[in-house]
């Protein structure tokens, strides 16, 4: 399992497009082969900052989403909102406390 979070810091007049779009492509992203978990975050003082959190069967499921025509047309569209570089990192969940 592969947990992915990318943080997203927009243009404050971006944010309703990068909403629709997201809202336009969630399901896909969702279904998409190897993709078993997708969330939507928005920072709760800074509203123009989202993160997405999402589970993946493992780096090469990832990679394949990535290199797909539906991770290429998403991100194009989503990259000329941003008002600072995203930042995106991958992790293992190591505990987990009920």
């Amino acid at each position: 399992m592969l947990i992915r979070v990318v943080r997203m810091t927009f243009r404050k007049e971006a944010v309703a497009a990068f909403l629709e779009n997201f809202d336009a492509n969630k399901e896909k992203i969702r279904n998409f082969p190897g993709c078993s978990h997708l969330e939507l975050w928005q920072d709760e003082n800074h509203k123009n900052i989202f993160l997405t959190y999402s589970i993946w069967e493992n780096e090469t499921a990832l990679n394949q989403y990535r290199d797909s025509e539906l991770f290429k047309s998403v991100w194009s569209f989503t990259k000329t909102l941003f008002a600072e570089k995203p930042i995106a990192f991958s992790s293992k969940k190591i505990q987990e406390l009920p």
